[in-house]
C-alpha cells in the first residue's frame, strides 16, 4: 500500500465535488479496489467513500418498478425479497463478509467478467442512474471490466422493472464463488430475456436465440436444438471454452426450469 487521502462526502453533491480532485476513485464496498490497491494495479491520490451518502442507500418499490441505491449492500438486496430472483442472487455472492460490505454499485461500476449483478441488469433491462444521466444496461455493458461510465461519473442508483417470472442459476467457481458460468432468465408480458455472466470474453452478454425461442414457449424444452457458440469463450485453468458453452445452455434450462 501507499499514502492516499480519504474523503467521506456525507451528500451526491459533495460526493461528486470529491470525485473533481485529480486521480481521485471512488470506493464503494472496497471488494474489488482493496486487493487492487494492495497488489500495486491502481493507484489513486484520493479515495472517495462512497458509505456515508444516504441518498445511495436503500430500496423502494414503486409498483413493478424497484429501485436500489447504489451505495446498498448485498446482504441488503438480498434480504429485501421484492424481487425475489434478484434477492437470491444476492444472497449467494461471495461470503457473508463480502455480501455485507460489498455494494450492487461498485459491482456494476467494476463489471467484472464473472460477477453477478451485470447479469440481473442485463436480464432485467435495468437502468443505471449515475450523478449525471441514466443508461439502459443494454447501452451500459461494453465489454470485460468496460463500461458506459465516464471520469468521475458515479452509480447512485439502478432501476429494475420486475418480472413476472424469472431465476438465477450459477455454476459457482468453489475458490472465488464468482459463477464460472451463470444466467439470469427474465420473463416480461413483452418477452424473455437471457443474459450470461462468467463465460464470454467480451463479458456479460445476451443470448439473443433463447430469448426468442423462450419468448414463444417459457419452458427449458423450448432450448432443445439451440447451441452456444465457443468462439470467444473464456478458456482458463478452470473450464474449456467448449465447457463454458455447454454450461450456458444447461443453466439456461435450469433457471427456466425453475422460474416455471
Amino acid at each position: 500500500m501507499y499514502n492516499f487521502d480519504v474523503e467521506k462526502p456525507g451528500t451526491v453533491a459533495d460526493a461528486v465535488a470529491a470525485m473533481r480532485t485529480e486521480d481521485a476513485q471512488a470506493l464503494g464496498g472496497g471488494q474489488t479496489l482493496i486487493p487492487t490497491l494492495k497488489q500495486r494495479l491502481a493507484s489513486p491520490s484520493t479515495l472517495v467513500s462512497l458509505k456515508g451518502v444516504a441518498e445511495m442507500q436503500g430500496i423502494t418499490r414503486d409498483g413493478d418498478s424497484l429501485r436500489i441505491g447504489g451505495a446498498t449492500t448485498h446482504a441488503t438486496v438480498a434480504a429485501d425479497g421484492n424481487y425475489a430472483a434478484l434477492s437470491a442472487l444476492a444472497s449467494h455472492i461471495g461470503d457473508p463478509a463480502v455480501r455485507n460490505r460489498g455494494t450492487i454499485g461498485g459491482s456494476l461500476a467494476n463489471n467484472d467478467p464473472a460477477a453477478c449483478y451485470p447479469a440481473a441488469a442485463l436480464a432485467s433491462g435495468a437502468t443505471i442512474v449515475t450523478t449525471s444521466r441514466e443508461i439502459a444496461a443494454d447501452d451500459y455493458f461494453q465489454g470485460m471490466f468496460d463500461t458506459a461510465l465516464e471520469e468521475g461519473e458515479i452509480i447512485t442508483a439502478v432501476n429494475f422493472p420486475i418480472p413476472q417470472a424469472a431465476n438465477y442459476q450459477k455454476f459457482v467457481q468453489p475458490a472465488s464463488r464468482f459463477a464460472l458460468v451463470g444466467v439470469f432468465v427474465a420473463k416480461y408480458a413483452d418477452g424473455v430475456r437471457v443474459a450470461v455472466t462468467g463465460a464470454s470474453n467480451e463479458g456479460v452478454f445476451r443470448w439473443t436465440e433463447a430469448e426468442a425461442a423462450l419468448s414463444a414457449n417459457f419452458a427449458a424444452s423450448a432450448l432443445e436444438g439451440l447451441s452456444v457458440s465457443a468462439d470467444n469463450m473464456i478458456a482458463d485453468l478452470h473450464g474449456s471454452a467448449t465447457y463454458r458453452a455447454h454450461l450456458v445452455k444447461v443453466m439456461t434450462g435450469r433457471a427456466v426450469a425453475a422460474a416455471s
